[in-house]
C-alpha cells in the first residue's frame, strides 16, 4: 500500500507560479507613475494648469535665467551676466509692507 503523506498548505502550487512575479513588477511601475505624474502636476511650468508662474534658475549667477508662463505662452529671459547701463532718471520708490506686498510712490 503506498503511503499517504498529510495536505499541507506550504506545498502550494502558486508558489512557483512566475506570472505572480510579473504582477509585482507591474504594481511597482504602477507606483512609479503615479509619483511621476504627482511630479508633473505639481510643477509650477505645468502645461494644464491656467495659472500664471514665473520661475528664476540660478539667481545671482551669470547662468541666470527667468522663465515667465502666462496662460499657455512660455518666454525665457537669459542673464548676459553683464551689468546694465545707461542713461535715465529716478522715476520713484518702492516699499515692501510688513504683509509682503509692495508699494510704487511716483515722485
Amino acid at each position: 500500500m503506498a503511503e499517504r503523506r498529510p495536505l499541507n498548505v506550504l506545498d502550494d502550487d502558486d508558489a512557483d507560479d512566475p506570472i505572480l512575479s510579473v504582477v509585482n513588477i507591474i504594481d511597482v511601475f504602477l507606483v512609479i507613475i503615479a509619483v511621476l505624474l504627482v511630479a508633473v502636476i505639481e510643477n509650477p511650468l505645468n502645461p494644464f494648469t491656467l495659472q500664471n508662474a514665473v520661475v528664476i534658475k540660478d539667481p545671482g549667477e551669470p547662468t541666470m535665467e527667468m522663465v515667465v508662463k502666462k496662460g499657455d505662452e512660455l518666454t525665457r529671459y537669459k542673464s548676459s551676466g553683464q551689468i546694465g547701463e545707461g542713461e535715465g532718471a529716478k522715476a520713484g520708490t518702492a516699499y515692501r509692507l510688513k504683509d509682503g506686498r509692495m508699494i510704487y510712490v511716483p515722485e
